[in-house]
């Protein structure tokens, strides 16, 4: 057990698999009580069984982050409940990505991705950020994306909505960081789903032309989230963090 979140509460969206349930299970061990948070009580089990075989502490709160005020209201209730009265790191890391192009994108699959992507984190936030800043102190880490800095097909709803998280990390670090509370994002590059068996379909070929040529574990997002949730980045406000590869930033080419 390490010591580094000793104290601290946490709730992770999005953390019955993949990144979420790697964040879960880190800031556990770093010794943060976490609110494990899904729509599978089946998986949470798993994830919690998992922290807990590690001697953290953790707890699953059902939730079905859908863009509804009941929603991210209830959640943020139940978990600040289940915490004991306080929320001291929120990762908003619940999302969904739907392939599609612009012909193919109909009003009803719009109204989803920014739903889930952005007005679940924006009403989960809305509640629990006030409450951080009241304390005088805590952070906030959200999931960003290398495909918010590169124009690629196929998925320009997804993209859409992570260049809208990476702009509104900035917005409440103004908003809330004068009160004491530190929001920050990660912009994750390709990233292997041990669920699914391995990397995303096209993670490869995503991945050609940068330093490392390959998809990135589940882990390499853990470090920078415990990171930016310990006291380690008292001095770290709006900031965005690439953990890709070098995709977003580097174009890798052999002269060789």
């Amino acid at each position: 057990m390490g010591t580094r979140l000793a104290g601290k509460t946490a709730l992770v969206t999005g953390a019955t698999s993949n990144i979420g349930r790697a964040i879960a299970t880190a800031f556990a061990v770093e010794g943060a009580h976490v609110v494990v948070t899904g729509r599978s009580q089946d998986r949470g089990a798993e994830v919690i069984d998992e922290i807990r075989a590690a001697g953290g502490r953790g707890d699953f709160v059902q939730a079905n982050l859908d863009g509804s005020v009941k929603a991210s209201h209830g959640l943020a209730a139940e978990a600040t409940r289940v915490l004991g009265g306080r929320i001291d790191v929120l990762v908003n890391n619940a999302g969904i990505f739907p392939p599609n192009t612009k012909p193919d994108t109909d009003e009803a699959l719009l109204d989803r991705v920014y739903a889930v992507n952005v007005k679940a984190p924006f009403l989960l936030t809305g509640v629990i950020a006030p409450q951080m800043a009241a304390r005088g102190q805590g952070a906030i880490i959200n999931l960003g994306s290398w495909l918010a800095r590169l124009g690629i097909p196929g998925a320009t709803a997804y993209n859409d909505t992570k260049d809208a998280m990476e702009t509104l990390t900035r917005d409440w670090a103004a908003e809330f960081g004068p009160a004491g509370v530190r929001v920050n994002a990660i912009a994750q590059g390709v990233i292997q789903n041990p669920t699914f068996g391995g990397a995303p379909s096209g993670a490869h070929f995503a991945m050609n032309g940068t330093p490392v040529g390959t998809s990135g574990p589940p882990e390499a997002i853990t470090h920078a989230a415990v990171y930016l949730a310990s006291d380690e980045a008292a001095f770290v406000h709006g900031s965005v963090i690439d953990v890709d590869g070098g995709r977003g930033s580097v174009a890798f080419v052999s002269f060789g």
